[in-house]
């Protein structure tokens, strides 16, 4: 049976980049119909913190991602200095002071790797050096290898040691990770040989890399999944954004929910080339899950966000709510696009773009805004289809063009430079405060 891993060590939140290894773990898994496992690897006592333990089990469980087994390394610490003192006596490995370390002799390693296919490494390149990273030699003149050490001089395990036992003994069958961690697996092969247990099959992912073709930085998008939650993404659209960073389902789709994803993932169809993060795409998928859902589930979605910024409270008219959203659903990308661009339906005291502001809220216009004011006043029945009437014919009757008066008055009624159609605007603000907010625009 298949039986994948995702193996973070809780010393800081889950990001992108370990959220894409979880979750290429957590589909291969599922699609082999085998066994996903979590292992919190917190052998940095100094480091590791509950706080970052419980974020990435929240993140885990946010972005839809269960596991069948969940394990310590701490709990495991006897069992690590069990297989040290195995190897001790086998001859294999000794103690230096309290640390203990592994033998290394000069061979040649393969491994076939299922994205990059067959790497080989040589452990004469595993060279001892001094402080000054320069190679230390034996009474022969020949350089010495660097021993890999199993437990450090704190008593502590070392990272490989840990992961090759767990892997072996947790019977995990796929190591899917970053490869970033390439360099790590020659010292694992050393100490599966070393304890004659069988390696797993090893697949490593490409990195993410920021649009400007560096390491991904918060810059250009690594920061925590909880921070994207934060912002306004939906767990699915993340999932199917990490999915294209090194995959795709073919046929050119590029939405696709984790549960269709699980259907058609395959391992050997990641690319071996590194994965560009773009925010811009990012941003379009989440717009895309946004259209797909219904009124009611945006403002499910927005309900929290909405009632913290003091703009709805239980009493709000859900109608009326659902108006807003059905308006702006289609073109935001985030929930937190919603509040941003709507602040002027819930408050008052809404922020005012201050250079569109300069532009268009002009002196000249102040009889026209009167009139306009008067004319709108005189509607009886205060729809987008009459609010659109009562303008053009107000337009007209002044001899002006739409174009003079429609953006003049969407800041004069938002604050803001654009939106969508701004009879429709009206029609929701409703009839007194669209009179209000015409008679103070203008000094």
């Amino acid at each position: 049976m298949v039986k994948a891993r995702f193996a973070p060590s809780p010393t800081g939140f889950l990001h992108i980049g370990g959220a894409r290894t979880a979750l290429f773990n957590y589909l291969y898994a599922r699609a082999q119909k085998g066994v996903f496992v979590l292992r919190i690897e917190d052998t940095d006592r100094v480091r590791s913190k509950k706080e970052y333990e419980e974020e990435i089990l929240s993140s885990m469980k946010w972005l839809g991602m269960d596991w069948d087994e969940l394990y310590y390394q701490t709990d495991r610490f006897d069992l690590y200095k069990e297989y040290a003192e195995k190897l001790i006596n086998e001859g294999k490995a000794y103690k230096d002071g309290e640390a203990v370390l592994l033998k290394v002799n000069s061979e040649e390693i393969k491994i076939y790797d299922i994205i990059r296919g067959e790497i080989t490494f040589d452990t004469s390149n595993f060279i001892l050096r001094d402080e000054n990273n320069k190679p230390v030699l034996d009474k022969e003149g020949n350089t010495q290898l660097k021993d890999e050490v199993l437990i450090k001089s704190d008593g502590s395990p070392a990272y490989s040691f840990c992961c090759a036992i767990d892997d072996a003994l947790m019977e995990i069958t796929h190591v899917i990770r970053g490869e970033d961690h390439i360099s790590n697996t020659p010292k694992q092969i050393l100490i599966y040989q070393a304890l004659g247990l069988k390696p797993p099959k090893y697949a490593h992912l490409p990195l993410i890399m920021g649009e400007d073709g560096s390491r991904l930085s918060k810059r250009f998008g690594a920061v925590a999944v909880s921070d994207y939650k934060l912002k306004g993404y939906l767990p699915d659209a993340l999932d199917n954004y990490l999915m294209l960073l090194g995959w795709s389902p073919g046929n050119n789709q590029e939405i696709i929910t984790i549960e269709n994803a699980i259907k058609k993932f395959s391992i050997k169809k990641v690319n071996n080339s590194a994965a560009i993060f773009s925010m811009d795409k990012l941003n379009w998928v989440n717009s895309e899950y946004l259209k797909q859902k219904s009124v009611d589930q945006v403002i499910e979605l927005l309900e929290e966000r909405l009632k913290s910024k003091g703009f709805i409270d239980d009493d709000t008219d859900n109608d009326w709510l659902g108006k807003i959203v059905d308006l702006y659903k289609g073109r935001i990308s985030t929930l937190n696009d919603f509040l941003e661009w709507t602040d002027f339906f819930f408050t008052d005291n809404y922020e005012v773009d201050q250079d569109a502001a300069q532009k268009h809220l002009v002196t000249k216009l102040k009889d026209v805004f009167s009139q306009l004011t008067d004319s709108f006043e005189g509607v009886e029945t205060f729809s987008a289809e009459n609010v659109e009437k009562t303008f053009k014919e107000k337009v007209t009757a002044l001899q002006l063009k739409s174009s003079d008066l429609i953006h003049p008055l969407r800041v004069a009624l938002t604050g803001k430079a654009v939106g969508p159609s701004l009879f429709h605007i009206a029609a929701i603000l409703g009839q007194k405060r669209v009179v209000e907010r015409l008679k103070k625009s203008l000094p």
